[in-house]
């Protein structure tokens, strides 16, 4: 029998949308702060010589410029205010999840609750300020030794340079949590999200371009956009898929009054760490080319560029080296964010068991082996996401923009986001009914 929540889901429509004022507002005010966001991709740091630094960015391109140059939604190519994006915050928060796991006061800061997690986000951003600065500052040095890019270097364009660039990401990190706050859906995800969708026109237009002036046959060009709504469905059908535990709980007395036991579920999701895996696998992978491609290449030795050589894009190193990193993070990440025994701990608090397991040290070894099993299927799942469009990259040539962490993020975003649209329509079904059987209530008392 479905419960009240899905039969209001199921008769949720346009009418009652356009009575949900507050909802409206919310949607409004995150599509003006990424409208905002955009116009600051496109204001260009002050003191650098555009097209000098467009041809010395064409040649990193491929490396992890290219990654962050997506995550910025191109503000990287144009060497804009908000070109170091929001990913310093992103890492800082990633550090910092990975401290409360070692550090025992930052652990007991997590467990103290809301008090607690404002502390740790206070942390949070002064790891962000901590890390934007130094990224900055190597920017700024690496700009200096470009070819003429820079017009005047010196100290008063690195400092210049710090300060812009930290407090373009700052901004980003305070506009990411009004969005959070005031409008719709997660702040620093749909940052993100705009900036990897802004690309997309121009993508679908270059690849009907290069069908046609025949470069690309239309058969190939049918068959991406096939794959590409395969895989879109196959995220979707994954990243919704969960591991339900059967959770009791007892009968028990308050007082005189007898509560009956109830039942429930412990959700497992099979991609528990998200797009985490591939974000550091790709960034990690990328970082010895783009090293390399800011030295000399004719100094390097003879085997360091053969192992350059064979960790490019389409490699069959590359690629099993990038599969191995996937599914390595994607149990080490899984581990930080899930704790198995804190939350045995808390079912046997609250007295909650699952049926045929003790409660305490079996029921925690228990979650850790299903969480374990269905992580391998996530694994394995990130892979083979990641993994296609490289093979498409490297067999066909397509320009297949959309794939990997970029497809990953833009639909677990839209997910996400619709499925917040909906927890805010089903409350005010549910307002609209509490006032209704208070109205109906107050006509029979009268």
């Amino acid at each position: 029998m479905a419960s009240a929540a899905e039969q209001l889901a199921a008769n949720l429509n346009f009418s009652a949308f356009s009575k949900a004022e507050d909802l409206k507002k919310r949607i409004w005010f995150t599509l003006g702060a990424l409208l905002v966001y955009r116009l600051g991709t496109y204001i260009p740091l002050p003191g650098i010589n555009p097209a000098a630094f467009s041809q010395a960015f064409q040649g990193q391109a491929g490396g992890i410029l290219g990654v962050f140059n997506m995550f910025s939604g191109g503000a990287v190519a144009r060497m804009a205010i908000f070109a170091l994006g929001i990913m310093p915050y992103i890492s800082a928060s990633i550090i910092i999840q990975l401290m409360t796991s070692v550090v025992p006061s930052l652990e007991q800061l997590k467990k103290e609750g809301e008090q607690g997690r404002k502390v740790i986000n206070q942390y949070t951003r002064y790891g962000t300020v901590l890390l934007a600065t130094l990224q900055a500052y190597g920017i700024a040095v690496g700009l200096e030794g470009g070819n003429n890019i820079v017009t005047d270097p010196g100290w008063f364009f690195r400092i210049s340079t710090v300060l812009t660039l930290v407090g373009g990401t700052m901004f980003l990190m305070w506009l990411g949590e009004q969005i959070t706050s005031r409008g719709i859906g997660n702040g620093i995800s749909l940052i993100i999200f705009a900036g990897i969708v802004a690309a997309l026109p121009n993508a679908i237009a270059g690849t009907l371009e290069l069908g046609r002036t025949g470069a690309l046959s239309t058969g190939l060009i049918i068959v991406v956009i096939l794959v590409a709504v395969a895989c879109i469905a196959f995220i979707v059908f994954i990243e919704r898929a969960q591991r339900r535990l059967i959770i009791q709980y007892p009968k028990r007395q308050v007082g005189s009054r007898m509560f009956q036991g109830d039942t429930s579920h412990l959700p497992l999701k099979l991609n528990t760490a998200g797009v985490i895996p591939p974000i550091f696998a790709s960034s990690l992978l990328l970082l010895p080319a783009t090293i390399a491609g800011f030295s000399n290449t004719t100094e390097l030795p003879g085997w360091a560029s053969a192992v350059l050589a064979s960790l490019g894009h389409g490699q069959p190193l590359y690629m099993l080296f990038y599969a191995g990193m996937i599914g390595f993070f994607a149990f080490f990440y899984t581990a930080i964010v899930f704790n198995p025994k804190d939350t045995a701990d808390n079912l046997k608090q609250h007295g909650g068991f699952i049926p045929g397991i003790r409660p305490g040290e079996r029921t925690a070894q228990y979650i850790d082996y299903v969480l374990t099993r269905i992580t391998v299927i996530g694994a394995i799942y990130l892979i083979l996401v990641c993994l296609l469009p490289e093979f498409l990259i490297a067999q066909t040539g397509v320009p297949f923009y959309l794939g990997g962490t970029s497809l990953l993020i833009v639909v677990s975003v839209t997910l996400d986001t619709v499925a917040q649209i909906q927890g805010h329509l089903i409350a005010q079904q549910y307002e609209g009914l509490i006032k209704k059987s208070k109205l109906r209530g107050g006509k029979r008392g009268r």
